[in-house]
């Protein structure tokens, strides 16, 4: 490692002012620039489907040669489970194609602010200073030295669900929550990092910066981040990916996802919020007297049935209800499961492992009759939190707000089996 202040500076470091002119750019253009770019990314990915060959499958695989090994594996052509593009800044996990638990790290939600920026590992640093004994600038290999840890954590974009917020939006369960995923990450400890360096007992918040086009940057209050939070080089066993913030991440079990700062490049410790553009501007909840909440990183207990959800069609008989529950102040404690649009709750199992600050599985079997119905699940976590009815949610929050969504998802089932999205 590297005391700060010598020449081995932390990856990116501010713009000097140019000397030449550059042409200026105005908010239509862009606009219309940005939209051109999602067009033209979900025209290509439609066209890569269309171009898509069946595979040749042997009527008896048991006679014919299989594939070779290759250098790195690839799913069956067979599954074709993607992310869904929302616009050019983030992307949609596919919940309802999903099993368990863990979201594969092909599948992980995007969320990032100017793009996903191409960062060599070998030039990347972070600097830690401010209110420190000995501010250092550590290279990735550096903290790699340090003893690893691993663990299980879901990350949620605070806008996920926002969309449905005033009206029922969202046409499927990746579409209506898809900014969520679960994975296992494997970093060094903050606190191991800081305690080597030295933290000064009036250190209350820390500005984590990151190394995108935007320099992302929250403001985090340093006692709960000593408990727990990684700074992350790897994901299901592998080094992150780019879009998931590599070569090094923050990240902070439980809390809003823009909180997890991702290509991670500065820690500056001080006594105060620093009030960043992103927690002004951003992520405050707008309340129905015109105050705003602010610094509300946790997010609260929620549930959404991914099977049956929307547009889905079943067929009467026996099915399995099936979907995830989560919670950021702890374990899931219980799932409530509603087959006729809330009159009444049966107790849904819940699936092993069930873990903190993780995606929980559960499961109701039940026998479809064939009548139109309204399907809903609500959870209860380990603090006794149960999640809110969107009546509920509404009464305390008004409808102003785009974060912090959590209310009880409600999947309407028509006679002929069709399943949509309705706000009962």
């Amino acid at each position: 490692m590297t005391k700060s202040g010598q020449t081995n500076k932390p990856n990116n470091p501010p713009a000097q002012a140019e000397t030449h002119e550059t042409p200026s750019i105005n908010r239509r253009s862009l606009l219309a620039g940005t939209v051109g770019m999602v067009g033209a990314m979900m025209m290509r990915t439609a066209a890569q489907s269309a171009e898509a060959v069946a595979p040749v499958v042997p009527g008896d695989a048991t006679r014919v040669p299989g594939a070779a090994p290759t250098a790195y594996g690839q799913r069956s052509p067979f599954e074709q489970a993607v992310r869904v593009p929302r616009s050019w800044w983030a992307s949609l996990t596919p919940l309802q194609a999903s099993h368990g638990m863990l979201t594969p790290s092909a599948l992980h939600f995007e969320r990032h602010h100017n793009g996903v920026p191409l960062i060599h590992p070998t030039a990347h640093r972070l600097m830690i200073h401010g209110l420190v004994e000995r501010p250092w600038v550590f290279t990735i290999d550096e903290l790699k030295r340090f003893p690893s840890v691993s663990r299980l954590a879901f990350i949620e974009c605070s806008g996920n669900s926002a969309i449905e917020w005033r009206a029922p939006t969202g046409q499927t369960v990746q579409q209506t929550h898809g900014l969520t995923s679960t994975s296992e990450w494997t970093g060094v400890a903050l606190k191991t990092v800081l305690g080597a360096l030295g933290v000064n007992p009036e250190d209350s918040w820390v500005l984590a910066e990151g190394g995108d086009a935007a320099a992302m940057t929250r403001s985090l209050p340093l006692a709960p981040l000593l408990e727990e939070a990684l700074l992350c080089y790897a994901q299901n066993g592998e080094p992150l990916r780019p879009e998931q913030g590599y070569p090094l991440r923050l990240l902070v079990p439980g809390w809003e996802g823009n909180t997890c700062i991702k290509w991670l490049r500065r820690l500056k410790l001080g006594t105060a919020p620093f009030m960043t553009r992103e927690e002004t501007s951003q992520y405050t909840d707008l309340m129905p007297d015109g105050t705003a909440r602010q610094f509300t990183m946790v997010m609260e207990a929620k549930s959404v049935i991914t099977s049956p959800s929307g547009g889905q069609r079943i067929h009467p008989g026996s099915i399995e209800i099936s979907g995830l529950a989560w919670s950021g102040r702890g374990r899931v404690a219980q799932v409530e499961v509603s087959t006729d649009g809330g009159r009444s709750w049966q107790e849904a199992v819940l699936q092993d492992p069930i873990l903190p600050k993780c995606h929980t599985r559960f499961r109701l079997p039940w026998r479809w009759n064939g009548q139109a119905t309204i399907v809903q699940s609500r959870c209860r976590d380990e603090t006794g939190y149960r999640q809110p009815s969107r009546m509920e949610l509404i009464a305390v929050r008004g409808v102003n707000s785009v974060y912090h969504y959590n209310a009880i998802q409600s999947w309407q089932i028509a006679a002929d089996g069709q399943v949509i999205n309705v706000h009962a």
